[in-house]
C-alpha cells in the first residue's frame, strides 16, 4: 500500500531495548544526589506510564522541586543508555538495514528521551535514514506525549507533510497510538510467539523489519 511516510518506535524496533535494572539504578542515583531516598523501581513504572503526578506527589513529600528531580533524571537515565552503547551491551537490530531500502519519508516516534534516540542514531550511522525525531522528554508536556497519545504520531506526520503514514511498533501501546491517530500500524514481534495477547488489532504483523518493504509495495 502506498503510505505516505512511515514512522517507527525506536526501542525494540531500530534498537535493542534498554534495561530496566540499569535504568532503576539510574533512578536510585538520582535519589542520592538529591541526598534523598525514594522507590527507584516504582519511579521508573511512573515515568514509563507517564505519571507526573505521582511523580510530582512524591518529590512533594521528599521536599524536592519536581522540575529539578526530573532534570538530574534525564541526565542519569540519558548516561545510563549512552554507557550501555559503549559498552556493547546494547545495539542496533540487523534487520534495520531493510529500511535504507524504502522510497519514502521515514520519521522516529519514541517514547524514550529525545537526546537518547539521537544520540543513537548518530551513534550507529543511522541518522541520515530518518527526516523527522520525536522523543518523550522528562517533563510535564514529554510525559503526557507518551503514547497512547497520538499527539507525537500527528506531529511528526505534519513534519512530513503526510496525510497518511504506517507506524511500526512492537508494544500495544504502539498500536493503540497508531489507532488513535488514525493510521494503519505493524506490531513487529520478534520473538515469533505471535504477539501480543493485549486486545490490540495491528494492521499488519511481521516477525522482522526484513519484511516491511514488501507490505508497502
Amino acid at each position: 500500500m502506498m503510505y505516505e511516510a512511515v514512522l517507527f518506535d525506536f526501542d525494540g524496533v531500530v534498537v535493542e531495548t534498554p534495561s530496566s535494572k540499569r535504568l532503576s539504578d539510574a533512578l536510585g542515583r538520582t535519589y542520592e544526589k538529591l541526598d534523598r531516598s525514594g522507590p527507584a523501581a516504582e519511579t521508573l513504572q511512573e515515568l514509563m506510564c507517564g505519571d507526573f503526578e505521582s511523580i510530582a506527589d512524591r518529590c512533594h513529600g521528599l521536599g524536592i522541586e519536581t522540575d529539578v528531580f526530573c532534570a538530574q533524571a534525564a541526565r542519569e537515565m540519558v548516561r545510563t543508555q549512552r554507557e550501555e552503547v559503549e559498552r556493547g551491551l546494547r545495539s542496533a537490530y540487523d534487520d534495520v538495514t531493510a529500511v535504507r531500502s524504502l522510497d519514502r519519508p521515514l520519521g522516529i516516534v519514541s517514547d524514550n528521551h529525545p537526546t537518547v534516540v539521537s544520540t543513537l542514531l548518530d551513534r550507529f550511522g543511522l541518522r541520515s535514514l530518518f527526516e523527522t525525531i520525536y522523543g518523550c522528554p522528562l517533563t510535564p508536556d514529554g510525559l503526557s506525549r507518551r503514547k497512547p497519545d497520538p499527539t507525537n504520531i500527528e506531529a511528526a506526520m505534519d513534519s512530513l507533510e503526510a496525510d497518511d503514514a504506517l507506524y511500526v511498533g512492537d508494544r500495544a501501546v504502539d498500536i493503540r497510538a497508531a489507532d488513535n491517530a488514525g493510521i494503519d500500524s505493524v506490531l513487529l514481534s520478534r520473538s515469533g510467539d505471535g504477539g501480543i495477547d493485549e486486545d490490540v488489532d495491528p494492521t499488519y504483523r511481521l516477525p522482522s523489519l526484513s519484511g516491511l518493504p514488501s507490505v508497502l509495495e
